[in-house]
């Protein structure tokens, strides 16, 4: 037959009334301090836990604006590559054709207003061989005034001098597209200059 456990009873047999009322106001004391104890750890671990998102959403924002300059940059250099070659030929090539083709009109606009000023005088063009032919024709189509036209051998295709009297205005399309043509490569080597630099 098993053998029966005997368990100890514990009694309150000594408790009054103003010792139960005592237990109970400690029993109150330790559950606010308890309570207390446990909102205060659980509001520093939500603190700590925002802190510790805070830093992380600083490192991806941070890692993430490296990521989106370094792509900024990479596409802005690879803009400039791609129109280094179209500008050059734009600078090199259309300019001087527009050049060529607008050089009549550029003159024509420049003997306007001086020839009303000399009332009749003589105004002497002066020209590339290659460019005589075409401003004789478009001069002296549209000018009411009296033109004679030289030879310069030692002007560019988009220089002319227009003389009248004592004075002399020169109308120099090479010297504007020279001028172009060396701020474009200034501009191309300040901008590789920064593209070395930032790496």
């Amino acid at each position: 037959m098993p053998r029966r456990v005997q368990l100890e009873v514990f009694e309150l047999t000594d408790m009054t009334a103003e010792r139960v009322e005592l237990a109970q106001a400690e029993l109150e004391e330790c559950r606010l301090a308890a309570y207390e104890q446990g909102y205060a750890a659980g509001w520093d671990d939500a603190v700590s836990a925002q802190d510790a998102e805070v830093t992380r959403l600083r490192a991806d924002l941070g890692r993430n604006l490296r990521d989106l300059s370094f792509t900024y940059h990479e596409a802005h250099s690879h803009v400039l590559r791609t129109l280094e070659p179209l500008l050059h030929d734009m600078v090199t090539k259309v300019l001087p054709a527009v050049a060529r083709e607008s050089l009549g009109q550029m003159v024509l606009e420049h003997l306007r207003p001086v020839a009303e000023e000399l009332a009749g005088q003589p105004i002497a063009v002066v020209s590339t061989a290659a460019n005589r032919a075409v401003l004789e024709r478009l001069v002296t189509e549209a000018a009411p005034f009296p033109v004679s036209f030289r030879e310069e051998p030692s002007l560019g295709d988009g220089q002319v001098y227009l003389r009248f009297g004592q004075e002399e205005t020169r109308v120099d399309l090479d010297g504007v597209i020279d001028a172009i043509s060396s701020a474009v490569s200034g501009f191309f080597q300040i901008e590789k200059h920064q593209e070395m630099r930032h790496g």
